[in-house]
């Protein structure tokens, strides 16, 4: 089976691809090989940065999975992703996600969990559709969302599945900078660079101050 997640490093930054090609489904597989990639960027590099394919970022978990009768591979996937999610928030590391286009579901719950999150102006949705397609939201993604996002938007991008444009979804927390394709690159380079020139070890316990609590809080209501 080939890798859907390439890693690469320049300097000290590493890069996390994810291309499959299609929607960048998020299965337990795919997951895992995120995780390798997460393991070898904190030995080797200052920040990550996690990206998607053109056009995609990711579609969420893998359709073929939540639609198919295996109920313990549902549930592995669910609870790979909710773990997925827990690390990042809490990463030591700065994390930037390089937003491609479309992020959707569990991809967009992956942006909640970014230290810097830019996506690209254009004709793209980002935004939480699980109620849309008959899932309830995870406790873990509920959370983020309470944490990251605009108050007055919540309801708007959890309970009714609205969908956003890359403007409209930094303007409620989903992504904190929006550009133009041709400076897309440099402007992903350029926040983590900024992000890895700080003190690793302040960066590190500030960011725990800050979300641990919703980390508890997540842990508290058995996410």
């Amino acid at each position: 089976m080939n890798s859907v997640v390439e890693y690469s490093r320049n300097d000290e930054i590493a890069t996390l691809r994810i291309d499959d090609g299609k929607a960048n489904a998020l299965s337990a597989a795919v997951i895992a090989e995120i995780n390798d990639g997460l393991d070898r960027a904190a030995r080797e590099a200052r920040a990550l940065v996690i990206r998607g394919r053109e056009g995609v970022f990711s579609g969420g978990f893998d359709l073929k999975v939540i639609r198919g009768s295996d109920e313990d591979l549902k549930a592995n996937m669910r609870k790979a992703g909710m773990e997925l999610l827990k690390r990042l928030y809490l990463s030591h590391q700065p994390i930037i996600f390089a937003v491609t286009g479309h992020a959707v579901a569990m991809g967009a719950l992956l942006i909640l969990a970014g230290d810097w999150r830019i996506g690209i102006s254009g004709e793209f949705r980002i935004g939480l559709n699980e109620t849309s397609i008959g899932l309830p939201l995870p406790i873990a993604g509920l959370e983020l969302a309470r944490d990251r996002l605009e108050p007055t938007a919540l309801q708007r991008a959890t309970i009714n599945a609205e969908q956003f444009s890359p403007t409209n979804a930094a303007a409620i927390g989903y992504l904190d900078q929006v550009v133009e394709m041709f400076d897309f690159d440099f402007a992903v380079r350029e926040a983590a660079t900024r992000l890895g020139a700080l003190d690793p070890d302040a960066f590190a316990e500030t960011k725990r101050r800050v979300r641990q609590a919703t980390i508890t809080r997540i842990e508290k209501l058995g996410g």
